[in-house]
């Protein structure tokens, strides 16, 4: 019977399948038999055992079903793989596992799956950042009203909001190029970290090992491959999760009835918007990308905590990852495919930005007021001041008329003439280096 939401309703198979049972066990197959080679390589055992080894090391062989049957029996789960690998392994069973202890094998399992997940990862910011990259092309003089705060503040463009996040999308990427050599990295130092059981080749057996299965090696182990790796991996993972719900909450904020300017694609032939109100275009996927980005954060706290564990090693962190690796994987995955949709599928209601931009009044264009002002000689202060007033008399109900406010003003008025303030009023003449930075922000990745 399912009962997480993982095996019905959340995530793909391709990393789904990274982290599945059948795959993680032939992960921890391929390290036993690389570890068997490295042996035989240094002359500890013959290569006809360690061929024997990687022959039986499949999980066609060496069965689920038949390591769980012996999990049960003796409530261990690497030893119930050794009886199994060793059963098949004829005269090779002998050397199943030697010199090593449990997590050489199950943190450098973890780090293949890791590496791969990583490398799905990247392939989906490299596709969010296209997309866009794709919109700030495309919308790159689309004016709309920039908000501070939830209010009206000065023109922009939806390009510029577009390069801006897909500016931090590339910086995700480069975050997992940095990290990747510290995070997927093995062992094989055996128990509480000395390479004691591996004698006097260990570090070359080490090496071996990790070469192999395309990983790096931990120079510094205790029994574990050390967690503060992981408390940096989880880091970058929930700030890119961070970073997916941000943009779907822009995309939820400007969906909003009010204020209409973008809204997620709907299929109205058949989609469903409410269950009673029929007229309800909902930014469903927006929002069901935040709610599952909280997931992801929320096991950053766990990933701290299994950092600190007692002496060489204890097992309290080894529960709590079987959870938190492979579930922030899927969901980060599953939210990362949904904002790209959203992004590559948006539709701009650029009219409706022209709009609320009208509706908005010359008074959001203050500062380039201020500024003219001050090329006339005024104080910056002053000019601040007065125009601010301006400004103010508006609310008061005093004047509906931000420009004859601004005339009414005696030393504005005498500084500012009609074709001043029709300078300082046009909206296309105020967005200072926006196309520039445009421009630099996609040069970085084209």
């Amino acid at each position: 019977m399912a009962v997480c939401p993982l095996e019905f309703r959340y995530g793909r198979d391709l990393m789904k399948g990274i982290f599945s049972e059948e795959h993680r066990l032939q992960c921890i197959l391929d390290v036993e038999a690389r570890l068997a080679e490295a042996q035989a390589e240094v002359g500890n055992i013959s290569k006809e055992h360690a061929k024997l080894i990687r022959q039986a090391s499949n999980t066609k062989i060496v069965s689920i079903a038949r390591v769980n049957e012996i999990d049960r029996e003796i409530n261990h789960e690497i030893t119930a793989v050794i009886r199994v690998l060793g059963e098949q392994s004829g005269e090779g069973g002998k050397y199943v596992h030697l010199g090593v202890t449990s997590n050489d094998i199950l943190d450098t399992c973890a780090a293949m799956q890791i590496r791969d997940a990583l490398k799905v990862i990247e392939g989906d910011l490299i596709a969010l950042r296209s997309a866009l990259a794709e919109q700030a092309g495309r919308h790159r003089q689309t004016l709309m009203i920039g908000r501070t705060h939830g209010q009206f503040a000065l023109p922009i463009t939806f390009g510029l909001k577009m390069a801006i996040y897909s500016l931090e999308v590339h910086r995700h990427l480069e975050r997992l190029d940095q990290l990747r050599p510290r995070i997927c990295v093995g062992k094989m130092s055996g128990a509480v970290g000395t390479s004691a059981g591996l004698g006097s080749k260990a570090m070359e057996i080490q090496k071996l090992v990790m070469k192999g299965l395309d990983l790096g090696i931990e120079e510094g182990p205790s029994q574990i491959v050390a967690r503060d790796r992981y408390v940096e991996l989880f880091s970058v993972l929930c700030n890119i999760a961070t970073s997916v719900e941000k943009i779907a909450t822009e995309v939820r904020n400007l969906q909003r009835s009010e204020i209409g300017e973008v809204s997620e694609a709907f299929d109205s032939k058949k989609q469903v918007g409410s269950s009673t109100m029929a007229h309800k275009r909902n930014p469903i996927l927006a929002e069901n990308v935040c709610g599952l980005a909280r997931v992801v954060r929320a096991n950053m706290i766990p990933a701290f905590e299994s950092a600190i564990l007692w002496h060489e090693r204890d097992l309290t962190n080894s529960s709590a990852e079987r959870f938190t690796v492979p579930h922030t994987f899927i969901i980060l995955d599953d939210i990362l495919v949904k904002i790209e949709r959203i992004i590559r599928n948006l539709i701009v209601n650029g009219e409706r930005m022209r709009q609320n931009l009208e509706m908005a009044g010359q008074r959001i264009m203050a500062e380039p007021v201020i500024m003219r002002l001050v090329d006339k000689g005024l104080g910056r202060q002053e000019a601040h001041e007065r125009v601010r007033i301006c400004s103010m008399r508006l609310d008061d109900g005093k004047t509906d008329d931000f420009r004859e406010a601004l005339k009414a003003d005696e030393k504005i008025g005498k500084l500012l003439c009609d074709e001043d303030l029709d300078k300082c009023f046009c909206l296309e003449e105020y967005l200072g280096s926006t196309q520039e930075t445009i421009d630099n922000i996609l040069a970085k990745y084209r």
